[in-house]
């Protein structure tokens, strides 16, 4: 059978910010968020993508003009499914049901094996179910592209983040899917876990214009590895590496410029500026530094390229008007300036010994990895008793 899937209203005309630049608000911003607010500081400096899969969020903050893209993992989509009783998000779980009970097949090569249409009265083979899934992310980031200008980012299922061939096969059917249903490419990024193998399955991927985004990064190690194959984006995520630390007996409290995890972000963008790389780096999961205010890091770390952002920050960000000044800037005269790091070609030997070797990195990617495959296995279950397999 050729793809199948159901097309929604998202449009396919938007245009993407050039990597690195900032969003440019193109309506009046909404009434929540105040004049000269630390949001629209922000977003003049830094491009912004909100860290929700909930639809009427994400259309509230793209409302103000200052929300370029939208970021989505297995937890949110998860959260979809589970919303099955709420008439859009059924929608979108009975056309990713319907669209993996049709089966799939494409002449394509490197996409996993075909899958058969589903028999009625069958249980549905895993092939089938992780077929939905597939069709379930597109559902929700086509529409999430239906609002925002810019990127979504979907996730390969995290269980293949130790097998390179296999997250590459099924990236390529999730962008085969979005092509399918009008979105370009061009709009989408692929995640992928920041291994080994799923960083060798992004430079497979960017060869042939598949954007990726380095997830779960932790370790500087990770962004070296992920920069040196093409990536177009990295996710590290400061408030994890600052959870480690504490919880390993470190400070409990930090001044922001200080923070660990704001320290490897900005060695991160550092060694992307000082050797050329155009790895975008885009901060994820923000903690206190201080013990005192959850914008701490976000502030530390404003003039990076982007940032992903969950909904009650932002809110923060626009109820607070005070100046907000750029702290990581580009150019060799610049945050590029701070690097001493060699860029040397970082070898597979090299890349396991260095994550070894970083408790925070080894600790916390292994803790994500767990995480992102449990919010899966609820969100098979929730397709499993889903109306539209009712005949299973």
């Amino acid at each position: 059978m050729a793809v199948r899937t159901v097309r929604s209203a998202a449009s396919s005309s938007s245009t993407q910010p050039a990597a690195g630049s900032a969003a440019v608000a193109t309506a009046e911003p909404a009434s929540f968020v105040k004049p000269g607010s630390q949001l629209e500081q922000l977003a003049a400096m830094t491009v912004l993508s909100i860290d929700t899969g909930d639809i009427q969020t994400i259309e509230k903050f793209a409302a103000t003009g200052f929300i370029t893209d939208a970021t989505t993992n297995p937890l949110f989509v998860s959260q979809a499914a589970a919303r099955g009783s709420e008439p859009e998000y059924a929608a979108m779980v009975d056309a990713a049901v319907t669209a993996a009970r049709a089966g799939y097949s494409s002449a394509a090569a490197g996409q996993p094996p075909d899958v058969p249409a589903h028999a009625p009265g069958a249980a549905p083979s895993a092939a089938t179910v992780d077929l939905a899934i597939d069709c379930l992310s597109v559902e929700l980031g086509r529409r999430i592209l239906g609002i925002v200008r810019g990127y979504v980012s979907t996730e390969v299922d995290v269980r293949l983040s130790f097998d390179a061939v296999a997250s590459e096969a099924r990236a390529r059917r999730i962008v085969a899917l979005y092509e399918a249903a009008g979105v370009p490419r061009s709009r989408v990024l692929i995640k992928l876990a920041g291994t080994w193998e799923g960083v060798r399955a992004a430079e497979a991927l960017e060869r042939d214009g598949i954007r990726c985004n380095i997830t779960l990064v932790f370790g500087f190690c990770q962004a070296v590895a992920a920069a040196q194959a093409g990536a177009t984006l990295i996710s590290p995520f400061p408030g994890r590496v600052l959870e480690w630390v504490k919880a390993n007996g470190g400070p409990q409290s930090f001044s922001p410029a200080d923070d660990p995890g704001v320290a490897a972000c900005r060695r991160m963008y550092a060694y992307f500026r000082r050797h050329g790389h155009a790895t975008i780096c885009m901060p994820a999961s923000w903690r206190s530094s201080t013990g005192d205010d959850l914008l701490d890091e976000v502030r530390a770390l404003a003039g990076t390229d982007r940032m992903t952002i969950p909904p009650p920050l932002l809110t923060q960000l626009a109820e607070d008007t005070s100046p907000l000044p750029r702290l990581l800037t580009p150019g060799p005269d610049g945050t590029a300036a701070e690097c001493s790091d060699s860029g040397e070609r970082l070898t597979e030997a090299a890349f396991r010994w260095e994550l070894a070797n970083d408790g925070a990195a080894n600790d916390k990617m292994a803790a994500g990895l767990r995480a992102f495959a449990g919010d899966t296995a609820r969100l098979v279950e929730v397709l499993q008793v889903h109306a539209g397999w009712q005949e299973v």
